[in-house]
């Protein structure tokens, strides 16, 4: 999955060692959307390299590709977002399969010839669809 935003903060890293003994160190951050009604999110960059190889500013526009999974832990469910790629900017339409921008409005278009049909309206709401096309009496 994926989501493009700016980035509105950086939280402390934190780090630890597992229950093997290996350490990992997590860098969590909160995206904003550039969406209509903007929404926050919450995702964390696991692992030293991966931190290395992502890194991101405060205010920097960025699409992350993430997983979600959630886990259960005493009855409770627990969910996170993991960033396995950042990419600097909005490259949702270089990216194949991405959900794709709004589509460009287009300018109207001037009649080809002045003898060419005006459409007619069938708007069913519109008091004035059709007037003059029709048999019925009203």
């Amino acid at each position: 999955m994926e989501v493009v935003g700016k980035i509105i903060q950086v939280l402390p890293a934190q780090e630890g060692v597992g229950r093997n003994g290996n350490p990992w160190k997590v860098q969590p951050y909160v995206l904003e959307t550039l969406d209509q009604y903007p929404r926050k999110v919450h995702f964390e960059v696991f692992g030293e390299d991966r931190i290395k190889q992502n890194p991101c500013d405060v205010d920097q526009l960025v699409t992350v590709s993430f997983d979600i999974e959630s886990r259960e832990f005493n009855g409770r469910w627990y969910t996170s977002i993991r960033a396995w790629r950042i990419q600097q900017g909005d490259t949702t339409q270089a990216v194949p399969g991405a959900a794709p921008a709004a589509a460009p409005v287009a300018a109207p278009q001037p009649a080809a010839s002045p003898t060419e049909a005006a459409p007619v309206n069938m708007d069913p709401f519109d008091a004035t669809a059709g007037e003059g096309t029709s048999d019925l009496p009203f």
